[in-house]
């Protein structure tokens, strides 16, 4: 067994190669740029939707507050008519990335926390590379993956953008696993 203190290292180094790789995807390789379809006549949507001054928040519609509201024929028709709908909103204003590139390395941080410590009951000090690199960077790649598949299944976010997050995850797992194989005590 390998004290997760021991493996702060590998977490901060994975953490920030992480969050390199991610930075490079989302500003050079641009193959995100398509995961948002803009909407037909959005300027007419926005101003439709500006005099509600709707917080900044999650929303569906129609919205039903129970089962019984969900099954009566008034929210069905509704739901027939249209549009469905899932909305976030964000704060007005151009978006300010800091908070979420903050939120997005302690999110690489705690993904590394997890690898070390799981990994760190599983092998032992001295171990192999490849046997550090799979348990770690297995652990890393559920981390940063396996739950967007939720979002395709139930919020109907097209599967190829779940896929080409699923690889980013992918390709954040084996960063993971690399450095914890190269730095493992």
């Amino acid at each position: 067994m390998v004290p997760i203190l021991s493996l702060w290292l590998p977490i901060l180094v994975a953490a920030v190669l992480v969050f390199v790789a991610s930075s490079v995807i989302h500003m050079f390789l641009k193959y995100h740029d398509k995961d948002f379809a803009p909407l037909p006549d959005e300027g007419g949507v926005m101003d439709a939707l500006r005099p509600f001054n709707i917080p900044p928040g999650e929303y569906v519609m129609p919205h039903a507050a129970g089962r019984a509201e969900r099954e009566s024929e008034e929210h069905k028709n509704k739901a027939n008519e249209g549009p469905v709908a899932l909305l976030n909103v964000f704060p007005n204003g151009v978006p300010q990335m800091g908070r979420s590139l903050a939120e997005w390395f302690g999110y690489c941080i705690v993904v590394g926390i997890f690898a070390a410590y799981i990994t760190g009951r599983a092998v032992l000090p001295g171990a192999e590379y490849l046997q550090v690199f799979q348990f770690a960077g297995t652990v890393a790649f559920i981390a940063y993956s396996l739950a967007l598949i939720q979002h395709s299944i139930w919020y109907k976010r097209a599967w190829g953008t779940t896929l080409k997050s699923m690889a980013d995850g992918l390709l954040y797992g084996l960063l993971t696993g690399g450095v914890f194989g190269w730095l493992w005590p």
